[in-house]
């Protein structure tokens, strides 16, 4: 098992800012700008509209592909059936992507009524069937398929489902079983039994067969991955339960250690992240910098900076592969006051990638204290056009603009900028309270953050954190120490956030010099220590 592959899609699903956006390949706009130029010409030619917007299907751009799936089919001629039939099935697929599932309906009946043996039309429409609540034609088009295909788990595994749906809980196992036994060596399928008992409630044997499929490593790895640490957010206990019981049956199985640790660092529970990393390293289960790298980071956030430090350094010197090390060894001098090590750290990340924006951030703050304002606003304005959706980046760029180079319009165009980014309303990361609060929309401010503590599931208290800065930020003393309490009450064990963080208003310094802080942190020593 790789290490690299199992920290690479962690990371990725532990991401909460990370948006779904369409990756256009160099081959895929020389496609999209030929399409363009042919339209140009013709902008009433079906079959570079039909072409186009597969291209744009490929690009989950479904918005731009079905505008051009019906135009296609408008200006077809009646006789070329073929080609009708091929665009209406690619609409159907774009309904179904932007889950609009009776529309869908419309087109895929059609094409079954010319071919109504077709196994994946069956599919596709029992899908519908059953996303609409229509469960017993759903089961109807699933049982035709199994007559085509006796051994079919897609079948199976819908059948599955939808007995849940009836409350026949008892088949739906025996259903879910049956396809798992067709190919018992198949990391796929178990995943797919998996979301049929996330489906029954029984979480704890999902999280056993996303375990399953990371053991038998087929390149269902990542996906199991990722839906191990989603189901984490609402389940913690049973996916670290189900992770131990893995360990207890292999306890030399470093990846094991590795995952439950991983998991553990993302929910802010450093110290047991703490003991599964140390586990590997001192009884040679794996070897890989970025064990070390993810202890510095754990010290890090629990305030430990020297013995951070000594991980950090080591990480740095185990590999050439050490951009993101520096810029953690970057943070930690800055937390240590070595504010000229903080910026040569930072540098030499930069050195290695010069687009790595975190790095961008670690030299500006670093530069900060050493006099070198315009400096820093350079490095953040480079940060900000290499990561133009990162809300983090553009405050710190607002704050340096104001409180350093005295530049209050440029200031405001940049916290504003915040509140155009393409975020839920209601998420946290966001950090649109903190832009409106620096822009003087306080009241806006406050009902932002009032309405994120009432949708969000706050697992590990990062969200009761980010209230916490917020209302202390905007003066509302005992309402933060109400979500500060909360927020270790869930384990939010960030010592370096409660004590150290201090850029822009993204921090809850204004909490520090009250008397009530230091008893309140004390009572929750156990997190730090």
């Amino acid at each position: 098992m790789n290490f690299r592959t199992i920290i690479t899609s962690i990371v990725l699903s532990l991401s909460l800012t990370s948006q779904a956006q369409a990756t256009f390949s160099a081959d895929s706009k020389v496609m999209l700008n030929a399409y363009d130029a042919l339209l140009e010409e013709d902008p009433r030619d079906p079959e570079i509209l039909f072409r186009r917007a597969g291209e744009y299907f490929k690009l989950n751009d479904y918005v731009r592909a079905l505008d051009d799936v019906n135009n296609a089919i408008a200006f077809l001629p009646a006789d070329d059936n073929d080609t009708r039939h091929q665009a209406i099935a690619l609409r159907a697929n774009i309904l179904m992507m932007q889950h609009k599932y009776a529309q869908a309906l419309d087109d895929i009946t059609l094409l079954l009524n010319a071919n109504p043996d077709s196994y994946a039309l069956l599919y596709e429409r029992g899908t519908a069937f059953y996303e609409l609540g229509r469960y017993k034609e759903a089961r109807a088009d699933f049982n035709r398929m199994l007559r085509l295909n006796p051994r079919s788990q897609d079948a199976t595994i819908a059948l599955a489902r939808v007995a849940v749906k009836e409350n026949n809980l008892g088949t739906a196992g025996e259903l879910a079983d049956r396809a798992v036994s067709m190919s018992p060596q198949s990391g796929f399928i178990y995943l797919r039994r998996a979301s049929v008992r996330s489906l029954m409630g029984s979480h704890q044997g999902a999280v056993d067969d996303y375990i399953t499929a990371i053991s038998l490593d087929d390149g269902s790895t990542p996906r199991a991955l990722g839906e191990l640490v989603a189901l984490s957010r609402t389940n913690y206990p049973v996916v670290i339960a189900g992770l131990t019981s893995a360990i207890s049956m292999a306890p030399k199985n470093g990846m094991f250690y590795f995952i439950r640790a991983m998991i553990a660092q993302g929910h802010c529970n450093y110290l047991a992240a703490i003991a599964d990393y140390d586990k590997i390293i001192n009884e040679n289960l794996d070897s890989y910098p970025g064990l070390n790298a993810a202890l510095a980071e754990c010290y890090y956030n629990l305030g430990r900076y020297d013995i951070a430090l000594i991980n950090a350094d080591y990480a740095i010197s185990a590999t050439p592969d050490n951009a993101q090390y520096y810029v953690l060894k970057s943070q930690i001098k800055r937390a240590l006051d070595d504010n000229n090590a903080a910026l040569a750290a930072a540098e030499n990340a930069l050195e290695k990638d010069s687009e790595i924006t975190n790095g961008l951030v670690a030299k500006a703050v670093a530069q900060l204290p050493l006099g070198k304002s315009a400096e820093a606003s350079v490095a953040l304005s480079e940060a900000t056009m290499v990561a133009p959706e990162d809300p983090r980046t553009a405050i710190l760029r607002g704050w340096v603009l104001r409180d350093y180079r005295h530049q209050e319009a440029n200031a405001v165009r940049a916290y504003e900028r915040v509140l155009e980014m393409d975020f839920d309303f209601d998420n946290v990361n966001s950090l649109r309270g903190f832009a409106l609060l620096s822009i003087g929309k306080k009241d806006e401010a406050l009902n932002w953050m009032d309405k994120v503590l009432e949708t969000a599931n706050d697992y590990d208290g990062a969200v009761n954190y980010h209230a916490a800065c917020l209302y202390s930020q905007a003066g509302l003393l005992d309402r933060a120490f109400r979500c500060m309490e909360t927020s270790l009450e869930k384990g939010y064990a960030n010592y370096h956030n409660w004590t150290r963080a201090d850029e822009a208003n993204l921090n809850c310094s204004p909490l520090r010099a009250d008397a009530r802080f230091k008893p309140l942190l004390d009572r929750y020593n156990h997190l730090f220590k």
